[in-house]
């Protein structure tokens, strides 16, 4: 069976703005993929058409079928996770066995506090 898989280090899902992160990437594959890809990206999710950014990627090449890996990340200063009535910006590790695609996702948060920033609905006066 195939498999990849990414978490933070020591289990967090919420950080500061800026902080410095270990990330463990595990794999297990019948053929090595011709590398690994680690990904730290934000997407939006809700209305409208939906967007996604690469903020960092981290490369391994030629890795053994079977291994895993720890690689320490600073985290952007923006955007801040946040959730709002009609769109959020949801961060996430993505761990990309290429070029076969299999992967694996692991949410975090980023935002002062380590605490995704709520914006309420504002009603028209």
């Amino acid at each position: 069976m195939n498999s990849i898989s990414v978490e933070t280090s020591d289990g967090r899902t919420a950080f500061e703005p800026g902080e410095e992160i270990s990330v463990d990437l595990n794999w297990d594959f019948h053929q090595p993929p011709e590398a690994i890809q680690l990904r730290l990206v934000w997407n939006t999710s809700g209305k409208g058409t939906t967007d996604v950014e690469v903020a960092q990627t981290e490369r391994i090449d030629e890795p053994l079928g079977r291994n895993s890996r720890r690689i320490t990340l600073t985290l952007p200063a923006s955007p801040y996770s946040f959730s709002g009535k009609l769109v959020s910006i949801i961060w996430a590790l993505e761990a990309v066995a290429l070029p076969r695609e299999t992967s694996s996702r692991f949410e975090i948060v980023i935002a002062p506090n380590r605490a995704e920033v709520h914006v309420p609905l504002v009603e028209p006066e």
